[in-house]
């Protein structure tokens, strides 16, 4: 029995190991602004899921379809076997699932949560003391499989509604759901008549004066993708915000990438947004491996653009979970805890690099 689990342990690992060299290949084909951008276009209709999950579906799904196991170059909904057996389809015999990166998660109880150093984790089985608090973390990461609806048969899904805009225009309360967030954090928003007054740029954040500036004489949608841009500047990249300081060179990127994903959410023509080479801003951050840098970038990116869009009262892109299913159950969204143990610190920091759902 001993040498099953043991086995077995080992058999993850080396899974695991793979998925992580598919990953760090996708990763490191991002090299130029234009395969960056693609990343994020793609990304941003499957937001609900990491960013490494995303690269993970579109390498894996690229590839099914170039063998000819798919119809479409892009897939649409993806969920799990049994997932896609509650909606009352079944996945096609000969169709293989993408690997992914699913949580494992720990149960910890504390007698008092506010001590960060308290938690310990229990085992199988093992209940709480009396009077203490249980909380579920990620402590780690399986494989698991997603398939793509072209990949199953069965009932007809619903449609769900999806934006349409002309070409110039604004997605209908765009520009009002952003303009809220901006004053919600406590930032004057402000519209000039013309670019010579904020340095001849679209728009501008300034931390000290709290304001937010955009040009009054684009485009409807230019004017809603700049306001975007500049949200996200307030949203991550407050003087008070650690991770601004230590990557100041990719303030633009991010301020930018965030835009292109709330646009592309939307149905915007995102073919004018402008982003570096990836090469060039991930290698400029000392001691740190490039592809780490631009998972972590995608990552902060996605959550940023999603905690946007989720308060935006907008007609959205599909996410990528199949109409019907729960979000937390396709996406498999761990529960978050205090601290406890160096187990969590593990986990913790597989966060900050980017490898975790």
């Amino acid at each position: 029995m001993m040498a099953t689990h043991q086995d077995a342990r080992q058999a993850q690992e080396e899974k695991l190991g793979e998925l992580h060299e598919k990953l760090t290949d996708a990763v490191a084909s991002l090299v130029t602004g234009d395969d960056w951008a693609d990343a994020l276009r793609f990304a941003a209709r499957f937001r609900s899921r990491s960013f490494n999950n995303v690269m993970l579906i579109w390498q894996q799904h690229a590839a099914a379809f170039e063998a000819g196991h798919v119809p479409e170059p892009y897939p649409s909904y993806v969920a799990g076997y049994k997932q896609w057996q509650m909606l009352g389809r079944q996945v096609d015999k000969g169709q293989h699932g993408y690997q992914i990166l699913a949580p494992v998660t720990g149960r910890f109880a504390s007698a008092t949560p506010q001590d960060a150093a308290s938690w310990r984790r229990l085992g199988r089985g093992e209940r709480p003391r009396s009077g203490e608090a249980v909380r579920s973390r990620m402590v780690g990461v399986r494989p698991a499989y997603v398939w793509d609806v072209s990949q199953t048969s069965g009932d007809v899904l619903p449609e769900l509604p999806e934006p349409r805009i002309l070409e110039g225009e604004a997605p209908t309360g765009l520009w009002l759901g952003l303009a809220a967030q901006v004053k919600e954090r406590g930032f004057e928003l402000l519209r000039v008549s013309e670019k010579s007054e904020i340095s001849g740029a679209n728009g501008l954040t300034d931390f000290a004066a709290r304001t937010v500036s955009v040009r009054g004489d684009m485009d409807d949608a230019a004017q809603a993708k700049t306001l975007a841009h500049e949200l996200a500047h307030v949203l991550m990249h407050g003087p008070d915000q650690e991770e601004a300081r230590q990557h100041r060179g990719i303030g633009e990127v991010e301020a930018e990438s965030v835009a292109l994903m709330v646009g592309a959410a939307h149905g915007m023509d995102t073919s004018q947004y402008t982003i570096p080479y990836v090469a060039g801003w991930a290698a400029n951050v000392d001691g740190k491996n490039p592809v780490e840098i631009v998972e972590a970038t995608g990552e902060r990116v996605r959550k940023t653009a999603l905690s946007i869009l989720n308060r935006l009262e907008t007609v959205q892109v599909s996410d990528g979970v199949p109409p019907g299913l729960e979000h937390d159950s396709a996406t498999q969204t761990p529960r978050t805890a205090a601290p406890a143990g160096p187990e969590l610190a593990v986990a913790r920091q597989r966060e900050v690099t980017g490898r975790t759902l």
